[in-house]
């Protein structure tokens, strides 16, 4: 799996996160975390190495703060910051064209996925209500076995399109894409309609 930062990407990505505040370790990581929308999360062994270095340079400063390590940026951090805003503009710019493309992709599946599923479930809904009416009680209990039979297909389709989306995701990140909160909850906001539309279907 390519680098989620080209070389020399992260480094400065680290200076701007202690440009906005100091921060402790796990904080870092958990800024990463949050900014890549839970898809990627750096390890220690990424992290401290590179914080020691820019300590090294001047760069950022240290103190213990019980029993965490709080990094702060120097004023030299900030010059470095300031004189870079521009590589830092065109980083996020590239990355946000690559995140509405796959908040589009992800919307796509989204309805693709939830179409799919509705017409499934209704078909199993209609078989049903015949069986029952037309035949015996033996004939009920094969209605009902293929029912369920649908239901695990159904939740088949849900685990696919699940796997898929999160794959494409973490290789969008993984190519160096940026994840706003914002496509997130616009996922999410999507995944609640298609429910909502679902149950709808079920209950005609």
């Amino acid at each position: 799996m390519p680098p989620v930062f080209s070389h020399g990407d992260l480094r400065l990505y680290l200076l701007n996160l202690l440009a906005e505040a100091p921060r402790h370790g796990y904080d870092i990581m958990q800024s990463l975390a949050e900014r890549t929308g839970g898809t990627y999360t750096p390890s220690a062994g990424t992290i401290y190495p590179r914080l020691s270095k820019l300590e090294e340079e001047g760069l950022v400063t240290k103190t213990s703060d019980g029993r965490k390590t709080v990094y702060e940026i120097t004023d030299a951090g900030r010059a470095e910051v300031r004189d870079r805003a521009h590589d830092i503009a065109g980083i996020e710019a590239g990355l946000a064209d690559t995140v509405r493309l796959i908040a589009d992709e992800v919307r796509t599946s989204v309805r693709e996925a939830m179409k799919s599923l509705r017409a499934d479930l209704a078909a199993a809904a209609n078989e049903s209500p015949r069986a029952s009416a037309a035949t015996p009680p033996p004939a009920q209990e094969d209605a009902r076995a293929r029912a369920r039979e649908e239901l695990h297909r159904a939740e088949a389709a849900i685990a696919d399109f699940r796997g898929r989306v999160r794959a494409e995701l973490r290789s969008h990140v993984a190519r160096g894409g940026d994840l706003p909160a914002a496509v997130v909850d616009a996922l999410q906001a999507g995944l609640e309609a298609a429910a909502s539309s679902l149950s709808e279907s079920l209950r005609r």
